[in-house]
């Protein structure tokens, strides 16, 4: 019988799960990292012990082991600089900010250079990670140039990270600049060793920005912060991950599995239960938004960002949702929101949110827009009688690729875009009302949009887990009108 390191490594975790019992441990059994993983293979027992096994304290993050012997004695054996990261994120036509997190508090900077001018150089402040943020700082670079490339380092205690290794981004277009950029997007992103390289796959199609639409980790246990830090952990440190994150711009929001529970839904009350608030504090922890809804008294992940002439309206549809109030967002969000549409000026206006809009929703709409249909309706007639033109729909949760057309009698029929099979092995049945549904194997959805002709064009594709596309689609801003 061949043993390999990581059947022993396998039979170890169940023996754990057995032992701490299921609930104690994790939701949905761990698929553990094979040993033999370069890194995170001899890291994550080290981590499950420190964090789980041996850890009382729900609230238990890096920062507070950070002292334990056998990590100390593993990331010097690695000579770890950065335990997560570089994150680039917030990226504008003349900024740029850069996520990093250190195995103990340390000094950090980033410098950059322009690859046209590599003699000029722009350095971000010199930041001390933070043990209240769990040892993550964000570095900022101002003063850039609108859709340029830059060559960048990271700088730990001064010390080179990548030791002349120099990563590379770009810059979003200005508003107004004709250009043509690609946007990933997805969610179902359950930590599968084998899927991983599903990340390493979209690197090599390089686009802008990628969305995070839920699920991004699968957690499910909201009182137990450890183990929330644990699952961000083994993602971030995934070469395949970091190296993703390192040149294209991240923004994420959460659905039901990294918020709460399955089908979780918050209720209007900023501060009860009592979890939502720390739950906030662990999100903020572990992504690089360019905000965190209305900030401490109204938390939350909503927020809104553009590229060049793209806007994106990232919602959160699980903090205040409460649909006996009949309501996805909240009362405080939902103005932000509608506001925010009617004052758009973006050619293209995407708005994503974590679970379906159509009205053919799984489940009879009880975990989807469709089951807050007046709310639904009070942005949809928004943007019929504002004629908010090229509005496009981004949406996630289950486990297929599906794109409706949502027909509107005073309006311009709206498409939603639908994608959540990232990494996950589990899969929903597709969908006979939607005009393209898959389910086959792991995949992610991409946007192009070219604003360089007269009338600008926004390209959707299904894209599987080998690169290949399956399915496009593509719509002129013309058609996005209210006559």
């Amino acid at each position: 019988m061949n043993v390999t390191l990581g059947h022993i490594w396998s039979a170890c975790v169940v023996l754990m799960i057995l032992t701490l019992g299921r609930d104690q441990l994790l939701a949905k059994d761990m698929i553990p990292t094979p040993a033999d993983t370069p890194i995170l293979g001899e890291l994550e027992p080290i981590l499950i012990d420190a964090l789980l096994k041996n850890n009382k304290d729900p609230d238990a993050s890096l920062a507070t082991i950070r002292k334990n012997p056998k990590l100390r004695a593993m990331l010097a054996k690695h000579n770890i600089k950065l335990f997560g990261g570089p994150m680039l994120g917030s990226v504008t036509h003349n900024s740029a900010r850069f996520w990093v997190r250190t195995p103990d508090v340390a000094q950090v900077q980033v410098i950059a250079s322009s690859k046209s001018d590599s003699g000029k150089s722009i350095q971000s402040q010199k930041l001390k990670t933070s043990v209240a943020m769990d040892l993550t700082a964000v570095l900022a670079l101002d003063g850039l140039e609108p859709f340029t490339h830059y060559q960048y380092d990271v700088l730990v205690n001064g010390e080179s990270v990548f030791g002349g290794r120099t990563l590379e981004f770009r810059t979003s277009p200005a508003p107004g600049q004709k250009a043509k950029f690609d946007v990933g997007f997805g969610g179902g992103a359950r930590l599968v060793p084998k899927n991983e390289h599903i990340w390493e796959t979209i690197s090599r199609f390089k686009p802008a920005a990628f969305l995070f639409l839920g699920d991004n980790v699968y957690i499910d246990k909201p009182k137990q912060r450890n183990l929330q830090r644990l699952y961000y952990y083994r993602r971030q440190l995934r070469p395949e991950f970091r190296k993703l994150g390192s040149q294209t711009a991240f923004y994420s929001i959460w659905d039901d599995h990294d918020f709460g529970v399955n089908d979780s839904s918050g209720g209007l009350d900023p501060f009860k239960p009592d979890w939502k608030v720390p739950v906030w504090k662990v999100f903020k922890e572990n992504w690089n938004n360019p905000g965190y809804g209305g900030g401490p008294k109204q938390p939350g992940c909503w927020y809104k960002f553009s590229m060049g002439d793209v806007e994106f309206f990232m919602t959160d549809g699980r903090y205040y949702r409460s649909f006996k109030d009949g309501t996805m967002l909240g009362p405080v969000q939902k103005k932000w929101l509608l506001d925010s549409l009617k004052a758009s000026k973006a050619t293209f206006k995407v708005i994503a949110s974590g679970t379906l809009w159509t009205e053919t929703a799984d489940k009879g709409g009880k975990d989807s827009w469709w089951g807050v249909k007046e709310e639904r309706e009070e942005i949809f007639g928004l943007i019929d009688r504002q004629k908010i033109g090229g509005v496009i729909l981004l949406s996630a949760d289950r486990h297929r690729t599906d794109v409706y057309q949502i027909k509107r009698p005073n309006g311009y029929t709206l498409y939603e875009f639908e994608t959540s099979k990232l990494t996950n092995l589990h899969t929903h049945g597709t969908k006979k009302e939607a005009i393209f549904s898959y389910n086959k194997g792991n995949f992610f959805g991409m946007l192009t949009f070219d604003l360089t002709p007269a009338d600008p064009t926004v390209t959707f594709r299904c894209i599987t887990i080998e690169g290949k596309t399956v399915y496009t689609l593509t719509l002129k801003r013309s058609k996005l009108q209210t006559p």
